[in-house]
């Protein structure tokens, strides 16, 4: 275990003197620059405003005014959008419109929807009740009586009878 600890230290002894190094690059190349400005005119050079779009008054400003000589005429940016224009113009998909798509929807279209299902089952278990009942009524009345297809004719031909009246 002895090994792997002493190549740790050596390597972070390495690195350390590295850094150090390199610091001290550091500090003689900013004394070298600050020597030089001083050498060459004492002062640092003053750096002067550049206007783009600014047009100054003052006749000293007027020479840092940059010349603006790539400009793009409004003909040719004109030309350009027309020719993309007419490159994308898509032709219509939908030669008529629906109009049940266009038609806002009602606020409960979304809960009539997912009921619909439930609803269906609760149809179907309603008329098989109505039909049981119907049924239960038809052998109650049918004990006084023998056979139940005489019990519906007999039914029928009652309401038919009432229906008649009416008239």
């Amino acid at each position: 275990m002895a090994t792997p600890m002493v190549s740790l230290e050596d390597a972070s002894l390495r690195r350390k003197e590295r850094l150090k190094a390199l610091r001290q690059k550091a500090v003689k190349d900013a004394d070298n620059d600050r020597r030089d400005d001083n050498e060459d005119g004492g002062e640092p050079e003053k750096k002067l405003p550049k206007f783009r779009n600014y047009q100054p008054n003052d006749i000293a400003l007027k020479e840092c005014k940059q010349k603006n000589d790539n400009k793009v005429t409004l003909p040719d940016v004109e030309d350009y959008v027309k020719d993309q224009l007419s490159a994308s113009n898509p032709e219509p998909i939908i030669d008529e419109v629906d109009l049940t798509n266009l038609a806002p929807r009602k606020p409960d279209w979304d809960l009539k929807r997912d009921v619909a299902v439930k609803l269906e089952k609760l149809e179907r278990r309603t008329q098989n009740a109505i039909a049981e009942l119907i049924r239960e009524r038809l052998r109650n009345e049918s004990d006084d009586k023998s056979d139940l297809a005489d019990v519906v004719n007999s039914r029928v031909n009652s309401q038919l009878d009432g229906d008649d009246s009416d008239d």
